[in-house]
């Protein structure tokens, strides 16, 4: 099918990376987009000041690149893409999770609109990817992902793993391996000093104890609250 946007499959991934390094700030250096991407930070000055033209990035010297209203529009549509694709690689197709991210981002551009709302459908709408980040609605609505991770948070428990990132997939697979998924409840047992290891309990006084380094528990989105915000099917799938 078609696709439907009116800018490049490259302008849209700098649109999403942009997105993902400022959902809890307000701007992006170049040069951690380029790290997001992979690319030389030469290469992110260009396309910055073509974002700028187009009038979907805001760029202020020695501060940073921040998305428009409209960009934020269109990186939160491309969002909503690679997510749903990605749900239902997993929950229909049977892909294991640490594989849907690279497969959406290769199906985010070419798939059309109409194709990614069939798929929404065939799902019942969820409201979470396989990773347990929010899915935006058609309509560019977001839920908050201002959720601590295990290292930053003094919590001890219950909790819940919210989310986790899915940007590598060997991590991805150590995290399965290890029953870290999202919608598993957990207790924090033991937090060592200067950024050590952090010992958890799993699913209860009866469940498995381990360490996780601090670099690891970073990459672990934690809901405090787990009772009020049960998650969806998509994450509980995995």
């Amino acid at each position: 099918m078609a696709k439907t946007s009116r800018f490049s499959p490259s302008i849209e991934d700098y649109l999403k990376a942009i997105f993902a390094l400022t959902e809890h700030d307000d701007t992006a250096t170049t040069s951690d987009i380029a790290s997001t991407l992979g690319v030389q930070p030469a290469s992110v000055s260009g396309m910055v000041k073509r974002l700028a033209d187009l009038g979907v990035v805001e760029h202020e010297p020695y501060r940073g690149v921040g998305l428009t209203p409209s960009g934020r529009r269109e990186a939160l549509r491309i969002v909503r893409r690679h997510r749903i694709i990605e749900t239902y690689l997993s929950v229909r197709l049977g892909y294991s999770w640490e594989d849907v991210h690279d497969e959406a981002e290769r199906l985010e551009h070419a798939a059309s609109d109409q194709l990614i709302e069939r798929m929404a459908d065939a799902l019942k709408n969820p409201r979470h990817d396989p990773h347990g980040a929010p899915i935006p609605t058609p309509g560019g609505e977001i839920d908050s992902t201002s959720y601590p991770t295990l290292a930053d948070s003094d919590a001890t428990g219950p909790i819940r793993i919210r989310a986790v990132r899915d940007d590598e997939p060997e991590r991805l697979r150590y995290l399965e391996a290890r029953g870290l998924l999202p919608g598993v409840i957990l207790a924090v047992e033991e937090r060592a000093p200067f950024n050590g290891p952090v010992t958890v309990r799993l699913g209860g006084p009866d469940g498995d104890s381990q360490a996780i380094g601090f670099d690891l528990a970073r990459c672990i989105f934690i809901d405090l609250e787990p009772a009020a915000q049960p998650a969806d099917d998509s994450a509980r799938s995995l």
